[in-house]
């Protein structure tokens, strides 16, 4: 007699089986590891189930191993709710107005990032790097925050074509789900992973959760659908710098999809995107997402030679509609802090920046004080 025990998983269709589709954990199924939960493909049509969504129910025994037997819920709703949602072409995206409050860790880098170029649920941003200037310390920091100030909101890191001691640094350091491609995997792998996170994230908007996902990098996730193209031999108008034509479309539509949603969820996504790297091909891929997104994070390479962290061009850095995430008190404060630091260079303009955070051991201390 087979056992029967509860079970869930985020559905992936198999495309070399037409019968079958299967509930995995990301962060085991794309690290290669065996396993998952197989669901008979009159489920799958029953329920109308797309990929991307989080399906839970009994699991029985089977021949192939644990196999589905009901669904009970998708994405956390009843079959009954979940097939009453609006679909994410129907949902309705406005500015970003909560602000997480990265500056509650203490760590220098997130007051500074709080108070220049604030992230809010909704926020679609870039952090723009050259090579060494400590972006990946920086997306860590970030993690760490936003899991510190709001424990509720999911966290996933999304690292691909990345060095395999990071990933391992990753998971151990951060309270985030993290689903990595390693730069000893496929190209496949990259793509792969890409398109699946977008369904997943699609599915989770659709219900209404707050999601941020954080992205290192944009540019090796374009380098890998621009390797992609080629290896398929698709026909397309093979720019300067060895880029294809198109090759771009659904890393764009990746970062587009960050949105905060009208009396719903909301995707965040923060993302690295590599400069002055001595490539004509990252620097057109730089040139693509450049102005696509709410927030911008510029990192200076003379800042970090200097070994000064973080490295953040104060001035060419800055969130649109900032208006929405302080009070009129505070963007008062801002902007006084923006103009004495815009009379400086860079390097210069950070050093005063950390000579401030000596003076007010809070960002409340300086947003709440009297002009």
């Amino acid at each position: 007699m087979h056992q029967k025990q509860s079970g869930s998983g985020v559905l992936i269709k198999i495309k070399q089986n037409k019968r079958n589709a299967l509930l995995v954990n990301p962060e085991d199924y794309f690290d290669g590891s065996a396993g998952g939960i197989q669901v008979d493909n009159t489920l799958v049509q029953r329920y109308n189930l797309k990929e991307g969504v989080t399906v839970a129910g009994p699991v029985k025994e089977g021949n192939y191993g644990p196999t589905l037997e009901e669904v009970k819920t998708i994405c956390g709703l009843s079959p009954g709710l979940f097939r009453k949602r609006k679909p994410y072409t129907q949902l309705t995206p406005i500015p970003p107005d909560q602000r997480f409050k990265l500056s509650v860790t203490g760590e220098p880098a997130m007051r500074i990032v709080d108070l220049i170029a604030p992230i809010a649920k909704g926020t679609r941003g870039l952090i723009v790097s050259p090579p060494r200037a400590g972006k990946t310390i920086l997306l860590e920091q970030i993690a760490k925050a936003i899991h510190a100030h709001d424990p509720q909101t999911r966290i996933i890191m999304l690292l691909i074509d990345e060095r395999p001691e990071e990933v391992t640094h990753f998971r151990r350091s951060v309270t985030a789900e993290v689903l990595a491609s390693s730069n000893d995997q496929d190209i496949r792998q990259h793509i792969a992973l890409t398109e699946f996170v977008m369904t997943h994230m699609i599915a989770e908007l659709e219900t209404g959760k707050d999601v941020v996902v954080l992205v290192d990098s944009l540019t090796r996730m374009a380098r890998a659908f621009n390797l992609g193209k080629i290896n398929r031999k698709m026909k397309g108008r093979i720019m300067s710098g060895g880029l294809q034509a198109g090759a771009l479309e659904i890393p764009r539509r990746f970062f587009g999809l960050a949105r905060n949603i009208e009396n719903g969820g909301s995707l965040t996504i923060i993302a690295t995107v590599l400069v002055d790297t001595g490539s004509r091909m990252d620097q057109l891929i730089f040139e693509e997402f450049k102005g696509t997104g709410n927030s911008e994070i510029i990192l200076d390479r003379s800042i970090a030679e200097a070994r000064v962290f973080p490295a953040i061009d104060v001035p060419a850095s800055g969130t649109r509609k900032e208006e929405l995430l302080y009070t009129p008190a505070e963007l008062q404060q801002i902007a006084r802090l923006r103009r004495a630091l815009a009379k400086v260079k860079p390097k210069e303009g950070i050093e005063l920046f950390h000579k401030f955070l000596e003076k007010y051991p809070t960002n409340d201390d300086f947003l709440n004080e009297k002009p």
